[in-house]
């Protein structure tokens, strides 16, 4: 087991107790709760399906500690529901680029799954295949905005950092979390005036 797996057990207990901790957009949704942890056989099984093998950072945290629910957004999907993308190919330069369902031939390029719901045509992604391997990245399948890669090395690292974030209050617009500084500033409820 990875070292790094109790040490996130205890972040993620803590979270909903800290009164000056960010707010993680979607967190209604998955309430900072975790689903039970999946078998390797399951696991197994889903990679022999899809003829992938899951990166080992997130492999981990599906076995120690937990099979979907708190993560950002709206929380990570259980794993029935997780399906493989490849990006578009690069169009004109300059052209952002999205994500479509995988068909004949898809394992000749780069595989992504969609690991957590965002809402909309928004995407979450882990890169299964390819040089991004084991790297989470953010876009929008219709490619209205370009992939963005975390600098995380892995997924339990990147998950590390949207808990370090959201203790430590801080906003981070790419985990879509509001500090408490933010959300308590006065012109930003402020209603219109009533005519």
């Amino acid at each position: 087991m990875d070292p790094r797996i109790p040490r996130l057990r205890r972040k993620l207990a803590a979270i909903p107790f800290q009164p000056l901790r960010s707010h993680s957009f979607g967190e209604e949704q998955h309430k900072f709760c975790l689903r039970p942890k999946l078998a390797e056989a399951r696991i197994a099984a889903f990679e022999a399906e899809h003829d992938i093998l899951l990166p080992d950072a997130y492999r981990q945290f599906l076995m120690h500690i937990g099979g979907s629910g708190a993560a950002p957004f709206y929380g990570l999907m259980p794993l029935e529901r997780c399906s493989l993308l490849v990006m578009n190919p690069r169009g004109e330069p300059g052209t952002t680029r999205g994500f479509n369902g995988t068909g004949p031939g898809a394992h000749e390029r780069d595989l992504f799954l969609h690991i957590i719901e965002m809402g909309c045509t928004d995407v979450c992604l882990i890169a299964v295949t390819g040089p991004l391997t084991g790297r989470v990245l953010i876009g929008n399948s219709d490619g209205y905005w370009g992939p963005n890669v975390s600098s995380a090395t892995d997924f339990l690292a990147w998950y590390e950092r949207w808990l370090n974030h959201m203790s430590a209050g801080h906003d981070n617009r790419a985990l879509e979390l509001t500090s408490p500084r933010l959300r308590a500033h006065p012109n930003r409820h402020r209603m219109a005036p009533k005519i």
